[in-house]
């Protein structure tokens, strides 16, 4: 199932590797590697993003004692084909099988220490869906429901809607994926992502409303500590999004943050900005020693 086989030990900061899902997908990862490491991250990435967004936060951890675990989703990024015309990938297989290839590559690479994740958006999905049994801790970023209804603001609301029941459905004809470079949306995803993303939009529910997902299931099992950050300034990740998404992790706790933009001396943050913030960051401090203490760990390095 793995695709690439070295020894803990010659897995050095910043390497590449491809790791293979069970159903033969290639996802390429980077390791930020901790030179005394207390646990592993993983960070799961949100939709339509790489994981250069990830790289500097995923640094920090990594001078902080905490040795990280970057990827592109596949079909994004240098998980990219030649080609995504017809590409054959949904979200599911993002939460689910690509998650679930980069947790196992973790566990056997980095054998005997702790794994935790810190899942952005869709990647705090994936903890729900895939990775909790496998996990000691994690924290999720601005994850919530996606449901169009909860967007905040009758502009962007609109401009959602807009984009995923008329333009995605369009462009994924024409194109054969969703081009959304050309459209200044992101990163260009497979047609099967966005249109099933597009579908859950519509649901009351998101997928949780989906007999096929088995969502409620899957997140009631959850038994590990879990924090999940929110924004007031984000207008898809708002409180009301938020719990429509954490009221399934009913078999534990979680806590809850609410984070303003003043409280970092800023003037946003919004649903992208806790990755841009930066090392000097109180939040990002706060959410390093948060990972720390749930592998019973001291703080190390400096800053926190």
């Amino acid at each position: 199932m793995l695709g690439f086989n070295p020894t803990v030990s010659r897995l050095m900061n910043g390497q590449e590797v491809m790791i293979r899902t069970e159903d033969g997908a290639q996802v390429a990862a980077t390791v930020w590697a901790a030179a005394q490491p207390r646990a592993v991250v993983l960070i799961q990435p949100a939709v339509a993003v790489t994981q250069r967004l990830y790289r500097q936060f995923a640094q920090f951890l990594a001078a902080h004692g905490l040795t990280a675990v970057t990827y592109d989703y596949r079909g994004t990024g240098r998980s990219r084909p030649a080609s995504l015309v017809d590409y054959s990938a949904d979200m599911l297989d993002w939460a689910t099988k690509d998650a679930l290839a980069v947790n196992e590559w973790a566990r056997e690479h980095f054998q005997g220490q702790a794994l935790l994740a810190v899942g952005h958006s869709l990647g705090g999905h994936a903890v729900g869906l895939t990775l909790a049994s496998n996990l000691q801790a994690a924290m999720l970023i601005a994850s919530h429901a996606g449901v169009s209804a909860t967007i905040r603001g009758a502009w962007e609301r609109a401009r959602v809607r807009f984009v995923m029941r008329i333009l995605a459905p369009v462009a994924c004809r024409i194109f054969g994926y969703m081009p959304n470079k050309r459209l200044g949306l992101g990163e260009d995803v497979p047609a099967g992502v966005m249109l099933q993303w597009a579908r859950w939009t519509r649901m009351p529910g998101y997928f949780f409303d989906d007999p096929s997902v088995a969502a409620a299931d899957r997140f009631a099992a959850v038994a590990i500590p879990l924090a999940a950050i929110g924004f007031t300034d984000d207008r898809w990740a708002n409180p009301t999004a938020i719990e429509l998404l954490v009221r399934h992790f009913t078999g534990t706790h979680v806590e809850r943050w609410t984070v303003a933009p003043k409280d970092e001396g800023l003037a946003a943050i919004g649903h992208f900005g806790f990755f841009r913030l930066g090392p000097d960051s109180e939040l990002w401090n706060r959410a390093c020693s948060w990972l720390i203490s749930q592998v019973g760990g001291e703080v190390v390095g400096e800053g926190i």
